[in-house]
Order: C-alpha cells, then sequence, then structure tokens
C-alpha cells in the first residue's frame, strides 16, 4: 500500500501542477464496492490519467513488457505499475486473454474497481468507435456499476510521431454510475451488445466526440 500510495500521489502531483486538468464529476465515483471504469481511448497516458486522479484505486491491463524491461526505464515503468495497480497481461494469445478475464472478475469480486476501455485501442483520428462487448460482458455477468469517463485533449500530451510527452491542458468527466441487472456469464448477445452500445452512448454524451460505425483496428 505505501508503494501505491506514493506512486499514485507523485503522480497525481505532477499531472495537477503540469498540466492543470479540468475534472468534473468526482461525486460520481462509488465511494465502495465494484466498479468498471468505462473511458474513451486517445493517448497512451490515459491509463495513467484514470488511475492517478480518480478517488479510488482502478487497475487497469498494461502490457506484461511493462513489468520485464531491462535497465533504469524498466526499473521505473515497474515501480510505476506496480505502484498504480495495473495488471501485466500477454497480447495476442487466447489463453493470456480467458487468463485476463478471470483476473478483470477477481478484482470485481473483490469488491474493487477495474478499468476497461471498450473502443479496444487508442484512436489515431480522435473518433469514437464502436464499443466492443467485453465490457457489456463484465457488466451483466457481475452486476458492478459502470462508470463511463470522458477524456478530452489527451492527445496532445504526445501527438503522434513524437517520442517525448509535454504538459497540456485536458479535461476528465465523470459520468453517472449506469446500472444493468446481474444475470451471470450465460446471458444473450443481444443483451451484451445493447449494454455495450449504451456505455458507449454515455461516454459520447460525455466527450462530444463523433461516432464511428465501425471497430478500431488501428
Amino acid at each position: 500500500m505505501a508503494v501505491y500510495d506514493l506512486s499514485r500521489s507523485t503522480t497525481r502531483a505532477m499531472i495537477r501542477s503540469m498540466c492543470r486538468p479540468t475534472i468534473s464529476g468526482m461525486e460520481n465515483f462509488p465511494s465502495s464496492g465494484p466498479v468498471i471504469v468505462a473511458p474513451n481511448h486517445l493517448s497512451f497516458f490515459d491509463s495513467v490519467i484514470v488511475q492517478a486522479l480518480m478517488p479510488r484505486k482502478v487497475a487497469f491491463f498494461a502490457k506484461a513488457e511493462y513489468f520485464t524491461s531491462k535497465g533504469p526505464k524498466g526499473v521505473l515503468w515497474r515501480w510505476f505499475f506496480n505502484g498504480v495497480g495495473s495488471v501485466p497481461v500477454e497480447r495476442g494469445e487466447q489463453a493470456a486473454s480467458v487468463a485476463a478475464l478471470k483476473t478483470a472478475l477477481e478484482i470485481l469480486d473483490n469488491g474493487d474497481s477495474f478499468g476497461i476501455y471498450p473502443e479496444g485501442t487508442r484512436s489515431r483520428d480522435g473518433m469514437l468507435y464502436r464499443g466492443r462487448t467485453g465490457v457489456g460482458w463484465l457488466a451483466l455477468t457481475t452486476g458492478a456499476p459502470v462508470v463511463p469517463v470522458g477524456l478530452i485533449g489527451t492527445e496532445k500530451l504526445q501527438p503522434a510521431g513524437r517520442m517525448m510527452a509535454r504538459p497540456r491542458h485536458f479535461t476528465m468527466k465523470i459520468g453517472a454510475p449506469l446500472y444493468f441487472d446481474k444475470v451471470g456469464p450465460d446471458h444473450s448477445l443481444p443483451a451484451r451488445r445493447s449494454t455495450t452500445d449504451e456505455i458507449m452512448d454515455a461516454i459520447a454524451a460525455l466527450t462530444g466526440q463523433q461516432r464511428a460505425a465501425t471497430y478500431n483496428k488501428s
């Protein structure tokens, strides 16, 4: 807990002092119990921002390489991602995906918060893409409330083609929790799709992004 508190408080202070973000809706975040946090995704730094600024610990998946890299940079990555509660996951293998899903359920079953990007990957053109149904599956399986989050301007922190980050103002809007019936893992595909679409509509209302009818494959 000491490592987490230090990492999170240090990162929060840096973000607030260097970027001076506009944050609204913090009162919407449930003070206890399992929570699924569902932001749009514009920047590599989105997880860092959400984990640092939210009132409770939010676990996101992070590439396993961040936990195994060598040298001083690797040490820094491990310190940070372990500190903010990120969960290492291998990409692209079915067994790893099943294990990741099990981990997400365990986090929520423990009454903690778990963050997932419904779009799957970063939007390179600023549009809000169709949500993948993993978030709907989690919501219907666990019954945990879903808190939509709108991030605006985070893509400016590291524009395409730039290796270094630069301080820029951004906005984070936290929407009212969405509640869905807990029906367990054996729910219908249409129910999962409808739940996901409702979550994406809430995110769109926060960000004002233009919607894309397709999945993001970038």
